[in-house]
């Protein structure tokens, strides 16, 4: 059994709070400049350099790398030899949460209840999801979410019946409908099946995976190929003002489900795709 006291939770995640809205992943960094040399359109071309401007100007500066610096998202895979002491695993995440945002002076977007709206000024709750696993580490991932990309995501109850084409169908409809609004290019995260929450909750995690990383499933491999392919055709291009660059990846995660289901989650994030990873 290992024991961590919660404040290097904190420590940790407030740091993370801070990294991500301050420098992009390097995967997600390369995936930008290589999208920048292929883009065959112009305008979208100098976007994509722009945004690269954009990039280094945050790091030089330490200035947020997007003005909607999210709603922060925690996952936590805690190993069962762990035992935490020094207080709630929960409040030591949102503390974090906490003196990330104020003392990193980053945006704070989360109001206190969804109707009446009343800001709650140091950006938290965050919202956490928890994962036991095996061994005595604890891996952190830290992923705001800004709601330009997050509000055109979608969930499909799907029959069985619809197969991989209506799944097919699905991705493109929500791509196509979220448009400009997405600040392409774009990161699309897809969950199939599980059930409603299940696929929700896949589409959100694959979106921190690296987009240099493929699915090791065979069919899954192709699907998430054969759609950024699809995706990149539409037209939308960077800043929803044409190109070929419309998304940098399509990251698929499944799960089995009910004989009369097929649940599809396609959550979307913007050129961004913020996400900080550590393990402690």
């Amino acid at each position: 059994m290992r024991t961590i006291d919660v404040k290097l939770v904190t420590q940790n995640i407030k740091e993370m709070c801070i990294e991500a809205n301050h420098f992009l992943s390097e995967d997600m960094r390369d995936a930008l400049q290589n999208a920048a040399e292929q883009e065959k359109a112009p305008l979208g071309k100098q976007i994509l350099r722009q945004l690269q401007d954009n990039l280094q100007i945050a790091g030089e500066d330490m200035i947020p790398i997007c003005q909607d610096t999210g709603m922060a998202v925690v996952f936590l895979e805690i190993g069962q030899e762990v035992h935490f002491e020094g207080g709630a695993l929960e409040d030591a995440v949102n503390e974090g949460v906490r003196q990330g945002y104020v003392d990193g002076y980053l945006r704070k977007s989360v109001v206190r209840d969804p109707l009446e709206r009343e800001n709650t000024k140091d950006n938290t709750p965050a919202i956490i999801h928890y994962n036991l696993v095996a061994g005595d580490r604890v891996k952190i991932t830290v992923a705001p979410k800004g709601f330009g990309s997050e509000n055109m995501s979608r969930i499909f109850m799907l029959k069985p019946a619809d197969g991989i084409e209506g799944v097919k169908n699905a991705v493109l409809t929500a791509v196509k409908e979220a448009g400009p609004n997405a600040c392409p290019p774009m990161v699309v995260g897809v969950g199939i099946g599980g059930t409603f929450e299940k696929c929700a909750l896949m589409a959100k995690q694959a979106l921190t995976r690296s987009v240099e990383e493929r699915s090791e499933i065979p069919y899954v491999r192709e699907l998430e190929e054969e759609l950024l392919t699809r995706i990149n055709r539409s037209g939308i291009g960077p800043g929803g003002l044409g190109g070929s660059t419309t998304a940098l990846a399509v990251n698929i995660n499944t799960y089995p489900t009910h004989i009369a289901g097929l649940p599809v989650a396609v959550n979307i994030c913007c050129h961004v795709n913020r996400h900080a990873v550590r393990t402690v």
